[in-house]
């Protein structure tokens, strides 16, 4: 991305200069069900792993356009994984958005994750001045996901027990947030 803030250079064997986040296309759909379709990945998401072609154009045509921000995650330009932020209209007047992220579970513990959520929480404040706050809520038996957050700066507020419902089950989530003021861009 151009303007990023430099990060660093090779961690857990990967030249992590070479993460970029770009729009998702149809051009990503062999690239996308690998990790879409990796019950790993799937986990703590809200989706069942795809599998089928249909499943996948479904989710770059209808599901990622309706977020506010939606990006591939990508090494050496090829979609190992997504980002996005969405905004509920009926909360802090739109002063905020809620960060949300998977990737290819072949690239965990290598500091991909954290390089893209960096990146994202960059390109929110900038892109969308308006924003105050991104947070985002990790359940509480998803340990790695809360170390990426922290890693990448956002603040640990607390567990919001019961909060989601999410395959079958009530979930505690952890909230975490990064405001505006936190940073300096």
């Amino acid at each position: 991305m151009e303007g990023t803030t430099s990060y660093s250079k090779s961690e857990g064997g990967v030249d992590l200069t070479q993460i970029s986040l770009r729009p998702i296309s149809l051009t990503d759909l062999d690239d996308l069900k690998l990790w879409t379709g990796d019950e790993k990945v799937a986990r703590y998401c809200t989706w069942e792993p795809y599998t089928s072609k249909e499943e996948g154009i479904n989710f770059i045509q209808n599901i990622a356009s309706k977020s506010l921000w939606f990006r591939a995650i990508c090494l050496h330009n090829r979609a190992i994984g997504c980002i996005d932020f969405r905004s509920d209209n009926y909360r802090c007047k739109e002063k905020s958005a809620e960060l949300g992220y998977a990737l290819s579970s072949m690239y965990w513990n290598k500091g991909i994750a954290t390089m893209a959520v960096k990146q994202a929480v960059e390109a929110a404040f900038k892109e969308f001045q308006h924003l105050e706050r991104l947070e985002a809520q990790v359940d509480v038996e998803n340990v790695a996901s809360q170390k990426v957050l922290e890693k990448a700066g956002f603040q640990r507020e607390g567990v919001l027990r019961k909060y989601s419902f999410i395959k079958g089950k009530s979930r505690d989530m952890v909230m975490f947030s990064v405001v505006s003021n936190d940073l300096q861009l």
